[in-house]
């Protein structure tokens, strides 16, 4: 997991094309960018949606296996529970159509709890269970951009 400031992304750049080509698109995305999804390069896509965030989430946490994750809100205020996968368990077997498998928190740790919005980005990689849509303080609506980059 990566977790930084968007005045930063140069320095994640040289992680794969794919991110590099995700960081330089969020670059030019702004609050205005209409919900949809964007085809970055065959590598990677943005999905930009839109909703209100929730003091739980419900399907608890998710992993994927296929694809890296870069979460930034254009609007708005979350926080995502991280978790990395040995101290979750599975409760919703691997969809390989959608790449994600959903998991329950074992309690062994707490989960980490990252602020974003305000210029703040995640990066999660498939070993980071991840629980995004969490309200920060109180729910409130976002637009938020996924970027999906492939492993391979």
């Amino acid at each position: 997991m990566i977790y930084d400031k968007i005045e930063n992304l140069e320095t994640y750049a040289g992680l794969s094309e794919g991110i590099r080509e995700g960081l330089a698109y969020l670059k030019q995305m702004s609050p205005e960018t209409p919900v949809g999804v964007y085809e970055i390069s065959p590598r990677a896509r943005a999905i930009v949606s839109e909703y209100v965030t929730k003091p739980v989430n419900e399907k608890g946490f998710e992993a994927h296996r296929e694809y890296i994750d870069i979460q930034y809100l254009l609007a708005g205020e979350e926080q995502i529970a991280c978790q990395p996968l040995e101290y979750l368990k599975e409760t919703t077997a691997y969809d390989p159509a959608k790449d994600i498998l959903f998991l329950a928190d074992t309690g062994l740790v707490p989960a980490q709890r990252l602020p974003i919005g305000n210029g703040c980005f995640a990066i999660l990689f498939p070993q980071d269970g991840h629980m995004p849509c969490l309200s920060l303080r109180e729910p409130v609506k976002v637009r938020k951009v996924v970027v999906k980059v492939k492993m391979k």
